[in-house]
């Protein structure tokens, strides 16, 4: 009993020594309301708020409308790092989309998520037309 004690200590001392972690800014993004065929990139920044080198073997969408960017170099303790997610906005209608990620850290595999509404130029001019009226 006293060897499994000892042992657990040693792992636990182990794991905490050498250990890397993601900090996201913002878990989900949401795009809101945009117009059709608008910019449809953006960026989660994150922090590597462990003690160790931050590596990102991989990173996958849900769909092949989003298009997930690694970083490629490792991430420092400390330092900060973005993932940039691009969407394809010729879609009209809404989404939200996972993407997750495959790393080094303690938790290895972390889901982000992307979420929003494309709809026509036409319809958001109705809409503010409605609005201004009022």
């Amino acid at each position: 009993m006293k060897t499994l004690g000892t042992l657990l200590l040693v792992l636990c001392a182990t794991l905490s020594i050498n250990s890397q972690e993601f900090k996201f800014e913002q878990e989900t993004i949401d795009y809101g309301k945009i117009i059709k065929g608008s910019e449809g990139e953006r960026t989660f920044v994150f922090t590597n708020v462990g003690d160790a080198p931050l590596i990102i073997q991989s990173i996958k969408s849900s769909c092949g409308c989003t298009v997930p960017k690694k970083p490629e170099a490792p991430i420092m303790p400390g330092e900060k790092g973005e993932i940039k997610v691009s969407y394809d906005t010729k879609r009209i209608g809404g989404f939200s989309k996972q993407i997750t990620i495959l790393s080094n850290a303690t938790t290895a595999r972390k889901i982000v998520k992307i979420k929003g509404l494309v709809s026509n130029v036409a319809l958001l001019e109705k809409e503010k037309s409605i609005l201004s009226n009022n």
